[in-house]
């Protein structure tokens, strides 16, 4: 049987001041992935180069990511995001995340509100029982 999570979405932005390696490196080590990132080159308001970066996994990639994720989360912000799931899940049952790149970089995982690396969960419709917030619960490992 296919996992239980259809596409797990990627994206963030990179300044010129960061080191892009750097900030690979942290991302990769959290999903444990060595798949292709795509870069598109924009231009901030300022002038300033800025590239934005995305990763698109799909079937058992996906899964695997989230699965490698989850095992990685403090037990405090698995509880937070189970207890607060309602503002992380969408009406299609997709679970939003948005962790501070910085402490990422630092090897820390948090929530994050600016700076942020933005991560969209997409489970398959055939193995949802219910609503996304059960199922997301349930593979929290909070009951």
């Amino acid at each position: 049987m296919k996992g239980a999570i259809q596409s797990f979405d990627v994206s963030y932005l990179l300044h010129a001041t960061e080191d892009p390696e750097t900030v690979s490196l942290a991302v990769r080590e959290i999903f444990a992935s060595d798949a292709s990132f795509e870069t598109e080159e924009m231009e901030g308001h300022f002038g300033n180069a800025i590239k934005k970066v995305d990763l698109h996994l799909h079937g058992d990639e996906a899964s695997k990511a989230f699965q490698e994720l989850t095992s990685k989360l403090p037990s405090t912000l698995r509880g937070e995001l189970v207890r607060d799931l309602d503002k992380y899940v969408d009406e299609h049952s997709s679970l939003f995340l948005r962790l501070d790149k910085q402490k990422l970089v630092r090897g820390e995982l948090s929530l994050g509100s600016s700076d942020v690396i933005r991560l969209k969960v997409k489970p398959r419709a055939f193995v949802m029982k219910g609503h996304g917030r059960e199922f997301f619960t349930n593979l929290l490992g909070e009951t």
